[in-house]
């Protein structure tokens, strides 16, 4: 029986993807998890949402578990409001798979599903206000990623003229984020995480 804790987090925009800093000045300008929920000790992130992204995060005290999950091509949902009405033909490219910036070299995203979405998905409010459909029109997309470089959906859009406004993610492997809101913690059996996640990628 594992003695380890896990959970997900609908992690909050604004917030960084990890329990403290030991930056001092740093720690006192961002904000942490740590401060949303009583964490157990040796909690830390699978995997990251960056600073403006929102949703599904998940946590647990198993550092195996993290590993596994972090290099195993387990799949990872999201939804990303784009600046402008964006094209089939922009879409294509995307799920085709396309050069980003990483590290400073040229990076060539692997293959992907993209779909455009035909209603706006129900997500809660963000904290901070997005701009409004008087500075021209928006559109959001689905994204499904089997791998996750830093800031990769951001980075994919802006490629194909499309920046991100809102990236919020809702799926790793069958986990759903479901109807967390932002700042809600949920534990999560391990039974779950080796039906749910692990079992599915073998």
């Amino acid at each position: 029986m594992s003695d380890h804790s896990h959970f997900k987090l609908y992690k909050p925009y604004g917030y960084i993807s990890q329990m403290l800093s030991n930056d001092e000045r740093q720690s006192r300008k961002k904000k942490f998890l740590s401060s949303l929920y009583d964490f157990p000790k040796g909690i830390m992130a699978i995997g990251r949402l960056d600073e403006k992204s929102e949703g599904l995060l998940l946590l647990t005290t198993d550092g195996k578990l993290s590993n596994t999950v972090n290099r195993s091509g387990i799949e990872k949902e999201y939804y990303a409001q784009v600046d402008g009405d964006i094209t089939q033909e922009a879409i294509t490219h995307l799920c085709q798979g396309i050069k980003i910036g990483l590290h400073g070299k040229k990076y060539l995203t692997k293959p992907c599903v993209v779909s455009k979405l035909k209603v706006t998905p129900l997500l809660p409010d963000r904290s901070k206000k997005l701009r409004d459909d008087r500075h021209g029109p928006t559109s959001w997309i689905r994204v499904v990623l089997k791998e996750g470089k830093f800031r990769q959906v951001r980075k994919m859009t802006s490629a194909v003229g499309y920046p991100t406004l809102r990236l919020v993610r809702v799926r790793i492997g069958n986990i759903q984020l479901d109807t967390l809101q932002p700042s809600e913690v949920q534990s999560i059996e391990t039974s779950v995480i080796d039906s749910q996640i692990i079992k599915i990628n073998v």
